[in-house]
C-alpha cells in the first residue's frame, strides 16, 4: 500500500514497517493489515475536537492522510474534497444502503423493545440502491421544485415573524429553544402534510431517531430510546392512516399516496411509513442545526453580521457560505461493494466509509483560504453539504429558504442582537449531524428598529429558491465621479461604499449593474492596478431597453447601486505573437482595456476604432497619449471608413482579433475573418439576438444528468435551464440571453445547437460545453456533467 503522504510503499509486516518509518505502527493495522497511524488510531467522533469543529479537527487528515482505517469505529474515513465528491457520484461501487444503519449495535433489551411496537422501518430515498432508488425519487420529486416549494414561503414568514414576535421585547432569548428548533419542525410537518392536531405529539419523538441511527446511547439510555422511537414510528403509522382516508390536501406525504394510486409497484405502504418517518427527522433536524449554525457563525463574524443587516441582497450567498463553512451535515457512510482504491489507498469490497463531507467543504485544494468566512466566495456553492449525485439531499432548497427568511427576519428587527459572551457551546454526539444545543444572544429592546419605524415589517427581501448564483454576489457601490467623455458617453466611477478593496480584474471584464428594474452588463475601461475604484463608459442609446437611458439619467454623485462581478469572457490570449483590436463606437471600452495590457507586457498590436464622428469617439485622447502610431481612427461624417474585407484580406498566423461595437459592424467582422482560423477572432456582445422560443420550429429532447443518475425530459418551448430547475437540479443563471456565460456547464455526449454569444468558433465545434439558458440539443438526447 501507499501512504499518501510520503510516497512511500508499506509493507504489511509492522517490523520491516518500522525499519523505514519514524512511527510506530505496529500496535495498529487495519482489516487488511495496513498500519494504521496513532492519530487515525485515536479518531473519535462522538467526543472533543470532532464535535467541537469536525473540520478542523481533521485537517491533519487532509494533509496527510486524506484516506485512514478508523480501528474505533471500524470504518475507512474520507476526508478530500475529489475523493467524497467521487464517493458521492458513484452510488453503485459506493452504496447508500448503510447510511442509516445504527452505528452503535442496539442491545438486545432495546430490540426488544422495538419489536413491541412492529418497528421496521425499511429503505427510503437516503439508504435505498439502485434499480429501486431513483424511480422512487423521481417519482416523488415534485414537491420538491422550486415551483412547487414557493407554495411554502408564506408560511415559513409566518412562523418566523409569529415567533420572533414572542421574545423580541425581552431582551434576550436562546434562538435555538425559543425559534430555531421549533419553526424548523412545524415547517417540516406542514410540509409532509400532518394535521394540525398531530403535531405536538410528533414532535416530541423526532429527536429519538437521530440518537437511535447516528448516536452513541450509553446502554442505560438505549432502552429510553428505543421506545420513544417505537412510539414515533407507531404514532406515524396512525397519522398516515389518516391521510389515506382524504389524501387531497398539499403536502408530501399526500402526494405520495396519490402517486401510490397510480404507482403501487413503486411506492409501496411500508416505503410511506419509512418515509413519513425519516421525512420529519430529515426536514426538521438539518435545517434547525444549519440555521444555528448559521446565527452563531455570523454573530462571531460582526462585520459579515453588519453588513447583511445594511443590504439584505447578500443573504442567499450568506447562506450557502455558512452551509459551506459550517453545515449541519457532517459526514455520511457508503458501502464498498467492490475493491477500489480511493486517493491512492486500496479499499477491500465490503469495507464501509465515512465520507465527511465537513472536512471536504474546507479542504484548500477546492476552496482559497477555506478557513475563512467569506459571503462573496465565488465557489461556495460548490459545497457538499446536500451531498452530490443522484442522492443529493431532496430538501436543500427548502432549507435554504427558511435559513434566508430567519436572517432576513432577525437581522431587519434586531441588527443589534449579539452572542452572549462566554457562552460555551455545545452538541448531540452523534457522527453525522452538527449544531449547538443552544445560541443564547441578548440586545437592547429600546434600539429595537421597529419602534421608530413600524413600517419596516412590511419590507419583503426576495427568496432565492435554489442555489445563488456566483455571479450575483453584489456589492454595494456608491457613484464617486461622472465625466462626459462626449456628449453621449458618461465616465462613472463607482467606489466601494464601505471602502473594502475591490477585487482584481483582467483586461475584457465587465461588471453588471442593476439599473432600475434591469440589470446591464458594462466593460471596465479603468487602472486595473486601481483596487479603490472601478469605471465604466456608457453610451446613451436612443434605442435603449432601460440601462443606459437610467444610468445617464438617474445616477449622481453620490448615487449608491448594487454590482456584481468583475467577470471575464473575453480574455486575451497570452500566447499570441499579435493583437488586433477592432472597435466600433462604444465598443472601445473594453479593447482600450486589453491595449492597455498588452502594451504593459511589451506585446505587438494594433487598435482600429471606427465611430461616426470625432466629437462622439470617447477616449481619443487617452488612445492618442498611450498608444499614439498603434491607433487608426475611421469616423464615419469625414468619409473615412474601415474597410473590414481589406484589412483582413490576409488571414495572419498567431494573430488574434478582439472585437466589440454594434451587432451588424460584428456580423461584418465575422464575415471579413471567415477565411481566418476559426479561433482567430474574439467578440464581446452586450445584447442578445435570443427570440421567444417557437415551439413550431423547435423540437423535444432529453438530457441525461450523468452525475446525478437521472433524465431530464426538455420540452420544444422550455429552456435546458427551465428544464433543470423544474427538475430540482442546482441550475446557475444570470442574464439567460446568452451573452453573460454564467448557465455554462460541461457536454459529455450529443451535438450541441449553440445559440450564444460568448463561445468561440472553436469552442462550439469541440462542444465540450453550452449555455443551459438558450442553447439546445441537435439530436435527441445530451450527456451533461450534472
Amino acid at each position: 500500500m501507499t501512504s499518501p503522504s510520503s510516497g512511500t510503499t508499506l509493507e504489511t509486516s509492522g517490523a520491516s514497517t518500522q525499519d523505514r518509518c519514524p512511527i510506530d505502527h505496529s500496535a495498529f493495522t487495519s482489516p487488511g493489515g495496513c498500519p494504521v497511524s496513532p492519530r487515525a488510531a485515536a479518531f473519535d467522533p462522538f467526543t472533543g475536537p470532532y464535535q467541537t469543529d469536525p473540520a478542523a479537527s481533521l485537517r491533519w487528515s487532509r494533509d496527510e492522510e486524506p484516506v485512514f482505517y478508523s480501528p474505533e469505529l471500524d470504518y475507512w474515513v474520507v476526508t478530500r474534497y475529489e475523493d467524497v465528491k467521487a464517493v458521492f457520484r458513484d452510488n453503485e461501487l459506493f452504496s447508500p444502503a448503510i447510511a442509516l444503519d445504527k452505528i452503535t449495535p442496539t442491545s438486545d433489551e432495546a430490540s426488544s423493545v422495538l419489536a413491541q411496537y412492529d418497528y421496521a422501518m425499511s429503505r427510503t430515498l437516503v439508504n435505498e440502491d439502485e434499480p429501486a432508488h431513483m424511480p422512487r425519487r423521481r417519482a416523488l420529486m415534485e414537491p420538491f421544485t422550486p415551483a412547487a416549494l414557493a407554495h411554502h414561503e408564506p408560511m415559513v414568514r409566518r412562523l418566523t415573524r409569529e415567533y420572533v414576535d414572542r421574545f423580541v421585547d425581552s431582551g434576550h432569548v436562546d434562538l435555538v429553544d425559543e425559534m430555531l428548533w421549533e419553526v424548523p419542525l412545524t415547517v417540516a410537518l406542514h410540509f409532509l402534510g400532518v394535521p394540525e392536531e398531530d403535531m405536538d405529539t410528533l414532535r416530541e419523538y423526532s429527536i429519538a431517531h437521530t440518537v437511535n441511527t447516528w448516536g452513541r446511547p450509553a446502554p442505560e439510555q438505549q432502552v429510553a430510546v428505543a421506545e420513544a422511537v417505537g412510539k414515533f414510528w407507531q404514532f406515524a403509522g396512525t397519522v398516515l392512516d389518516k391521510m389515506r382516508k382524504d389524501p387531497s390536501g398539499h403536502g408530501w406525504m399526500p402526494f405520495g399516496i396519490r402517486v401510490q394510486q397510480e404507482q403501487p409497484d413503486v411506492v409501496t405502504d411500508s416505503y410511506l411509513h419509512s418515509m413519513m418517518m425519516a421525512g420529519i427527522v430529515a426536514a426538521h433536524e438539518t435545517t434547525a442545526n444549519a440555521s444555528a449554525n448559521a446565527l452563531r457563525l455570523l454573530l462571531e463574524h460582526r462585520d459579515v453580521w453588519e453588513e447583511i443587516c445594511d443590504d439584505p441582497g447578500l443573504i442567499p450567498n450568506a447562506v450557502e457560505e455558512c452551509l459551506r463553512h459550517s453545515g449541519s451535515v457532517a459526514a455520511w457512510r457508503r458501502l464498498v461493494t467492490a475493491d477500489t482504491t480511493i486517493g491512492g489507498i486500496e479499499i477491500p469490497a465490503g469495507a464501509k466509509l465515512l465520507i465527511v463531507n465537513s472536512s471536504a467543504n474546507h479542504d484548500e485544494r477546492h476552496f482559497d483560504q477555506a478557513d475563512d468566512f467569506d459571503i462573496r466566495r465565488d465557489n461556495a456553492g460548490d459545497h457538499l453539504t446536500f451531498g452530490y449525485g443522484s442522492h443529493q439531499c431532496m430538501g436543500k432548497n427548502l432549507a435554504r429558504m427558511e435559513i434566508q427568511i430567519f436572517l432576513e427576519e432577525l437581522t431587519k428587527r434586531l441588527p443589534h442582537m449579539e452572542l452572549v459572551p462566554d457562552q460555551e457551546f455545545t452538541y448531540l454526539p452523534n457522527t453525522s449531524f452538527r449544531g449547538p444545543d443552544h445560541v443564547l444572544v441578548r440586545w437592547d429592546p429600546a434600539r429595537n428598529p421597529e419602534r421608530a419605524d413600524p413600517g419596516l415589517l412590511s419590507l419583503r427581501q426576495p427568496v432565492k429558491i435554489g442555489e445563488p448564483s456566483k455571479n450575483t454576489i453584489a456589492r454595494t457601490m456608491t457613484v464617486s465621479e461622472l465625466e462626459h467623455l462626449t456628449d453621449d458617453v458618461l465616465l462613472v466611477t463607482l467606489r466601494d461604499t464601505s471602502g473594502r478593496p475591490l477585487p482584481k480584474w483582467s483586461a475584457g471584464s465587465h461588471i453588471d449593474i442593476d439599473c432600475g428594474a434591469v440589470s446591464r452588463q458594462y466593460s471596465l475601461c479603468g487602472d486595473r492596478s486601481d483596487r479603490t475604484a472601478l469605471q465604466i463608459a456608457v453610451l446613451h442609446e436612443s434605442n435603449s431597453r432601460g440601462g443606459s437611458r437610467w444610468v445617464h439619467t438617474e445616477l449622481a454623485v453620490g448615487t449608491t447601486l448594487r454590482m456584481r462581478g468583475p467577470r471575464n469572457h473575453f480574455k486575451l490570449d497570452p500566447d499570441a505573437q499579435r493583437y488586433v483590436f477592432v472597435a466600433g463606437g462604444i465598443g472601445i471600452t473594453p479593447v482600450i482595456a486589453m491595449a492597455d495590457e498588452v502594451k504593459a507586457t511589451g506585446g505587438d498590436y494594433e487598435i482600429h476604432y471606427a465611430g461616426r464622428s470625432r466629437t462622439s469617439m470617447a477616449f481619443l485622447d487617452r488612445l492618442a497619449r498611450d498608444h499614439g502610431d498603434r491607433v487608426r481612427i475611421y469616423p464615419s461624417d469625414k468619409g473615412t471608413r474601415m474597410d473590414l474585407a481589406n484589412l483582413f484580406a490576409t488571414a495572419e498566423e498567431g494573430t488574434q482579433v478582439y472585437s466589440c461595437g454594434p451587432e451588424r459592424f460584428l456580423t461584418a467582422l465575422s464575415d471579413a475573418t471567415a477565411h481566418w482560423p476559426d479561433d482567430a477572432l474574439h467578440v464581446e456582445h452586450f445584447s442578445s439576438t435570443l427570440e421567444a422560443l417557437d415551439p413550431s420550429k423547435e423540437h423535444a429532447f432529453e438530457v441525461v444528468l450523468k452525475d446525478s443518475g437521472i433524465t431530464v425530459p426538455v420540452a420544444a418551448d422550455q429552456t435546458v435551464l427551465h428544464a433543470l430547475r423544474a427538475a430540482n437540479i442546482d441550475a446557475q443563471s444570470d442574464c439567460e440571453e446568452g451573452i453573460c456565460g454564467a448557465c455554462e456547464v460541461p457536454v459529455l455526449d450529443g451535438a450541441v445547437d449553440h445559440r450564444d454569444l460568448v463561445l468561440t468558433k472553436t469552442e462550439r465545434i469541440a462542444g465540450k460545453t453550452m449555455m443551459t439558458c438558450c442553447s439546445r440539443a441537435c439530436g435527441s438526447t445530451l450527456t451533461l456533467q450534472l
